[in-house]
C-alpha cells in the first residue's frame, strides 16, 4: 500500500512539473513578444532645425509600436501642446501660443509665420497606456536675414598711442550667428593687440601700421555680409603719397576716380583737395571721390596737407586727363556738286579730343578732326567703289564705308486720283548715290512747274492736272523721266493709255451664293472708277435698286473706285446663271470691258474640254476605220475557212423559218420602237439575240428537216 502511494504521488508530482514549465513557457513568449511592442518616436529629419522669421516650419516625426499615443510638445520644460493622435478633440494649445503652433495628424509640430522669439530646444513625449513613453527632441533656431550693415569708428579718429580705437557695426535687422574681423584680407583674432567683442573690434594702443581696410563679414544660416571700412592713424605729416584709383594713362567720360593723398604723422594732417585755384574738398582722410568724370575735370589737382599739432605743411600734385568718345558712330556721304564732280564727306561728332578722319583711297594727305570733305572728279572707277573713312580716337577705331552709284534700272509708278477733275502722278525713282535728280520731258518738250503741270521738289514726281482722256490726246501722251547723277543716267519713257483691263477671275463660294470678282490693270492705265455690270436674273436681295432690269441684258450692278481691285456679290440664287465683266472709267469715258464670267449649273464644258473633244475626233475615227478593217479581213478569212455545201431545204422548212425570221425581225422593230433610247449607252448598238431566232419545238407548225443546224455565228451571219 505505501508503495502504491508513494507511486501516484511520484505521478501527481511529475504532472505539476509540466503544467509549470508550460506556464512558464507561455510567460516567455508573452514576454518576448511584449519587447517587441515597445513605443517608438524618431525624428523624420535633422534636430537642428533653422527657420527664417514670418515663414512656416515644422518639427516631423514619425512613431511606431502603438497606435494613437498621447503626444506632449515641451518648449524648454513648460508644456505647449498635448493631444492623443485620432482623437476628434482638438489638441490643446498652450493660449499664447495658439496662433503659431499648430500639431500635425502624426503628431509633427508645426509654426505658423514663426518669429524670432521661438528659438529654444523643444521636447516630444509619446506615451501609450501600458507601455513605457517614447521621447525625442529638437532644437529650433528663428534668424533674420541680415540687412544694412554699417561699420563705425570709436573714436572717429585713430591717433597712434592712444588707449583704444574701436570699430562696431550696427544694421537694421538679422541675427548674427557668426562674425568675421579682417584686416587688409588677413582673418583677425583675440590677442594682445585685437579683442573681437559681440558686435566691435577693439584695436588697442593703434600705431600707423593699424591703417587700412577693415573687413566684417557676418553670416546666419539663411544670410551673409559683407562691409569694409578703411582706417587711418594720425600722426606726420610726412612726404606725402598721392595715388590715383584706378591708375590709367587718361580716363573716359562717366568713368569714376579715388584720388588719395596719405602722409605720415604724429596726427593725421588735413587734407585740402584743389583744383583749377578752388578748393574742393577738406578731410582727413585725404580721398577725392569723383564719379561719373566729365571731361572738364581733366587737368592738375593738388593735395595740400597740414598738422595742426606741428602747423607743418606739405603738398602734393597730380594730373590727368578726362576723354569722351565721340558719339554714334562715324558717318559717310556723298554728294554731287556738279554735273562732274563728287564730295565724299566723313562725320564723327563730339568726343574730346576730336576723332582724327581720312580717306586713304581718296588723298593721303586730306585729313581733319571730327569733320572731313574730300572733292574729286567724277570717274566711271569710282562708280560701285567703295571708299572707307578710316577714324581714330584714343577711346575707340572706327570706320565708315560709302559707295558712290550711278542710277540703277527702275519702273515708273502712276497714280490716278479725281478730287475734282482727274490728276495723273508719275513717280520715277532710281536707286543713285549720289540721290539721282529727275529730268521731265513730254516727246522733246522739257518740263517744268506751271498750270498743268507739279514736279516735287525732290524732282522724282511729276503730276500731271486736268488729264482728260481721248483718242486724239492718247496719242501724244508720250512721257520720259531722266534720272542722273555725276555717274550716269537711266531714261524711261512712259505711255500713258485710256482705261482698260489687262485680266480678270471669277471665285464663287461652295454655296454658289456669293462670287468674289477680281480684275488687273496695265501699269499705265489711267482709271478713276469701275462698272460692275451682271446679266442674269434678278439677286435675291429684295432691296438692291441696282437688281432691276432684264436678264438677257448687261446691267449696271456696283460702282467701284480707281484703288479698287475686287469686289463681291452676294445673295446669288444657285440654280440660277449669271455672267459678269468689269467696265474701266476714266471720268466719263468708259474702256473696253472685261472678259466676261459665267457662272451657275450647266456651264457646259470648259475651252480645254472642247479643245480635247476636238484634237479627239480625228484619232477616233481613224481608229474606228482600223478595228472595221481588221474585222472585215477577219470575217473573210473565217467565211473560206468554214465554206461547206449545203444541203436544199424543204418548202415547208423555208415557210417556217422565213415566219419565225419575219416574226422576230418584227419584234425587234416593235422593241426598237418601244424603246427609242437603247443606243446610248456607250454609243455602241447591242448585238442581236440570236437564241430567240430558234423557237421551241411546241411554237413550230412543221418539223423540221433532220440535219444539223449551223452554228450560231453562222445563222447571225445569214440574217
Amino acid at each position: 500500500m505505501l508503495v502504491l502511494l508513494f507511486d501516484r504521488m511520484w505521478r501527481l508530482a511529475q504532472v505539476e512539473n509540466r503544467l509549470s514549465v508550460a506556464f512558464l513557457s507561455l510567460m516567455q513568449v508573452f514576454l518576448f513578444q511584449g519587447a517587441h511592442c515597445m513605443l517608438e518616436v524618431l525624428p523624420s529629419g535633422p534636430t537642428l532645425v533653422n527657420a527664417v522669421a514670418g515663414t512656416d516650419v515644422t518639427l516631423t516625426v514619425h512613431f511606431t509600436g502603438a497606435a494613437d499615443p498621447t503626444v506632449k510638445w515641451s518648449l524648454g520644460d513648460l508644456p505647449v501642446v498635448t493631444w492623443t493622435i485620432g482623437s476628434s478633440a482638438a489638441p490643446d494649445i498652450a493660449s499664447k501660443h495658439k496662433d503659431v503652433l499648430k500639431l500635425e495628424a502624426d503628431g509633427s509640430l508645426t509654426f505658423v509665420n514663426v518669429s524670432l522669439g521661438y528659438t529654444n530646444n523643444y521636447k516630444l513625449e509619446m506615451t501609450k497606456s501600458g507601455m513605457v513613453p517614447a521621447h525625442t527632441s529638437f532644437t529650433l533656431k528663428v534668424f533674420e536675414t541680415i540687412e544694412n550693415v554699417i561699420l563705425s569708428a570709436d573714436p572717429v579718429d585713430a591717433i597712434e598711442g592712444s588707449n583704444i580705437f574701436t570699430l562696431q557695426y550696427h544694421m537694421l535687422q538679422g541675427v548674427v550667428e557668426g562674425q568675421t574681423w579682417f584686416f587688409n584680407e588677413k582673418m583677425l583674432s583675440n590677442n594682445s593687440h585685437y579683442s573681437l567683442e559681440q558686435r566691435s573690434l577693439a584695436i588697442h594702443q593703434p600705431n600707423r601700421n593699424d591703417t587700412g581696410q577693415y573687413k566684417l563679414v557676418l553670416t546666419n544660416p539663411f544670410s551673409i555680409v559683407t562691409t569694409y571700412k578703411n582706417v587711418s592713424v594720425f600722426y606726420g605729416p610726412d612726404e606725402p603719397t598721392l595715388t590715383a584709383t584706378p591708375a590709367q594713362s587718361f580716363y573716359q567720360s562717366g568713368d569714376s576716380l579715388i584720388l588719395s593723398c596719405q602722409a605720415e604723422g604724429y596726427q593725421q594732417p588735413t587734407v585740402e583737395w584743389i583744383f583749377g585755384g578752388q578748393s574742393l574738398s577738406k578731410s582727413t582722410n585725404g580721398i577725392l571721390n569723383l564719379t561719373n568724370l566729365q571731361t572738364s575735370q581733366g587737368g592738375t589737382y593738388t593735395c595740400k596737407l597740414l598738422n595742426e599739432k606741428t602747423k607743418q605743411q606739405q603738398q602734393k600734385t597730380v594730373t590727368f586727363n578726362v576723354y569722351e568718345r565721340p558719339s554714334g558712330s562715324p558717318v559717310c556721304s556723298v554728294q554731287a556738286l556738279s554735273n562732274a564732280e563728287l564730295q565724299y564727306h566723313c562725320q564723327w561728332l563730339g568726343g574730346v579730343p576730336k576723332a582724327h578722319l581720312s580717306f586713304p583711297a581718296l588723298s593721303n594727305s586730306s585729313s581733319g578732326a571730327g569733320d572731313l570733305s574730300t572733292t574729286v572728279n567724277a570717274s566711271a572707277n569710282l562708280d560701285g567703289k567703295s571708299v572707307t573713312c578710316i577714324s581714330n580716337h584714343p577711346l575707340e577705331q572706327n570706320k565708315c564705308i560709302i559707295t558712290a552709284r550711278s542710277p540703277i534700272d527702275f519702273l515708273p509708278a502712276i497714280r490716278t486720283t479725281k478730287p475734282d477733275k482727274i490728276v495723273v502722278t508719275i513717280d520715277c525713282v532710281s536707286e543713285a548715290l549720289p540721290k539721282a535728280v529727275v529730268s521731265w520731258f513730254k516727246g522733246s518738250n522739257v518740263l517744268s512747274n506751271g498750270t498743268k503741270y507739279e514736279i516735287s521738289s525732290e524732282t522724282t514726281q511729276l503730276t500731271i492736272l486736268d488729264w482728260k482722256v481721248n483718242s486724239r490726246i492718247l496719242k501724244t501722251q508720250n512721257y520720259t523721266c531722266i534720272c542722273h547723277n555725276p555717274l550716269g543716267s537711266r531714261r524711261k519713257e512712259i505711255i500713258l493709255q485710256g482705261p482698260s483691263i489687262s485680266d480678270s477671275s471669277l471665285f464663287p463660294n461652295q454655296d454658289g451664293t456669293i462670287v468674289t470678282l477680281t480684275w488687273e490693270v496695265p501699269p499705265t492705265s489711267i482709271v478713276t472708277g469701275f462698272v460692275i455690270q451682271m446679266k442674269g436674273p434678278q439677286l435675291l436681295s429684295v432691296n438692291s435698286s441696282q437688281n432691276k432690269g432684264p436678264s438677257n441684258e448687261f446691267r449696271n450692278l456696283q460702282q467701284r473706285p480707281g484703288s479698287a481691285r475686287s469686289t463681291d456679290i452676294m445673295v446669288l440664287d444657285p440654280k440660277s446663271t449669271y455672267r459678269f465683266r468689269v467696265i474701266p472709267k476714266a471720268d466719263s469715258t468708259e474702256g473696253a470691258p472685261s472678259e466676261v464670267h459665267r457662272i451657275g449649273p450647266g456651264n457646259g464644258l470648259s475651252g480645254p474640254a472642247i479643245a480635247g473633244i476636238a484634237a479627239g475626233i480625228p484619232c477616233s475615227v481613224l481608229f474606228l476605220l482600223l478595228c472595221s478593217g481588221i474585222t472585215y479581213l477577219s470575217v473573210s478569212l473565217y467565211k473560206k475557212r468554214n465554206r461547206q455545201t449545203r444541203y436544199p431545204v424543204s418548202r415547208a422548212v423555208e415557210k417556217v423559218t422565213g415566219a419565225s425570221l419575219a416574226s422576230t425581225i418584227n419584234a425587234k422593230a416593235t422593241q426598237a420602237e418601244t424603246n427609242p433610247h437603247n443606243l446610248l449607252t456607250g454609243g455602241l448598238k447591242s448585238p442581236p439575240e440570236y437564241n430567240r431566232l430558234q423557237k421551241a419545238s411546241s411554237e413550230r407548225s412543221v418539223a423540221l428537216p433532220a440535219f444539223v443546224p449551223p452554228p450560231p455565228v453562222r445563222v447571225a451571219t445569214t440574217v
